[in-house]
């Protein structure tokens, strides 16, 4: 019998993206991308096109551009940066385990430049016949990967040839990416040492979302039970909680500023802070995180506030998805 040959692979990598240069201008673009997006943004079309371009961008872009100016690298913005590095050392891993057979690497971006599309496109153009597609989120949400698998349904939907497409829906539950984010604490621990409490702060979402059948606040609670108990931590040594409010709606609570408030208050006065909703330090991690709730910890009467960074380039998280590729190859 004759072996079929392997088909030619690209694993494509997708992250939110990010302002190319940090300009209002820039930025702006990038808001409106993004918050045009009815995944991210369940409002009714026939007025927030227009509320976000009148009122909604010019306003958040100036708050933004300044967020963004106190957390860019000289490299550029770090989830680029961090995403690139992701994408090259993926490769090594699989050109190592693989050779010659060892499927491309790409990224792309939902709301920037590389989009998916363009990415799907050029690597047909060049013989691919299979992309595994991995939304560089760990839990599922409708407003990050689903908007991803929404703009991969149009690629097909345009195509008269459709390739093969094998989209990984989360990964929040795999023990290799567990014991990826519990080795980084201890780690963390190793160098800095362990504070009194450690948080896990989410990404937060609008608690419609959840009440309509996104799963992603049941994914956030499974992530951290499963970290704590990798960590051994008993239930007085942990919390976790939710970030990145937007608009007037209620969100998915506890509030990460209001919880940090609520342990200064009761005199803890030594906290770590990871978000394990992100496989790369960005905006939210490294401005949001890192800064304005340390602020508020630290004005609240706490003492030390050790932000623990995301697994970015770290060797054992790039396994993990080399992981996930072998497990998806054809």
């Amino acid at each position: 019998m004759i072996k079929p040959k392997p088909k030619a692979t690209a694993v494509i990598l997708v992250n939110l993206g990010t302002p190319s240069v940090p300009t209002r201008k820039a930025v702006g673009k990038f808001l409106t991308r993004f918050l045009s997006d009815p995944r991210v943004v369940d409002a009714p079309r026939w007025f927030w096109p227009l509320l976000l371009r009148s009122v909604i961008v010019p306003l958040r872009s100036r708050k933004s551009l300044l967020a963004y100016q106190k957390i860019w690298w000289a490299e550029g913005s770090p989830l680029k940066v961090i995403s690139v590095q992701q994408v090259e050392t993926l490769q090594a891993e699989l050109k190592n385990q693989f050779g010659e057979q060892a499927p491309t690497v790409v990224e792309a971006c939902t709301y920037a430049a590389p989009s998916l599309p363009e990415q799907v496109g050029s690597l047909e153009a060049n013989g691919i016949e299979h992309f595994i597609v991995i939304p560089l989120y760990p839990q599922y949400s409708g407003t990050t990967t689903g908007a991803v698998l929404d703009q991969l349904s149009k690629v097909m939907l345009v195509s008269q040839d459709i390739s093969e497409f094998t989209p990984v829906k989360s990964f929040y539950e795999r023990p290799d990416y567990i014991k990826a984010l519990a080795d980084s604490v201890r780690q963390h621990w190793q160098q800095h040492g362990r504070h009194q409490k450690l948080l896990m702060s989410f990404h937060g979402i609008p608690e419609e979302y959840v009440a309509k059948g996104d799963p992603y606040a049941e994914h956030c609670e499974q992530t951290a039970q499963a970290l704590a108990e990798a960590l051994q931590l008993d239930g007085s040594q942990w919390a976790y909680s939710y970030q990145s409010r937007f608009g007037p709606k209620r969100w998915l609570q506890p509030y990460t500023e209001q919880t940090l408030r609520n342990w200064a208050a009761d005199g803890i006065k030594k906290v770590d802070v990871i978000s394990p909703a992100f496989t790369a330090d960005c905006l939210e991690t490294l401005e949001e995180l890192n800064i304005v709730n340390r602020e508020i910890f630290l004005s609240a009467g706490g003492e030390s506030y050790e932000y623990i960074s995301c697994l970015n380039n770290d060797k054992k998280f790039i396994n993990v998805l080399a992981n996930i590729v072998k497990e998806r190859m054809i």
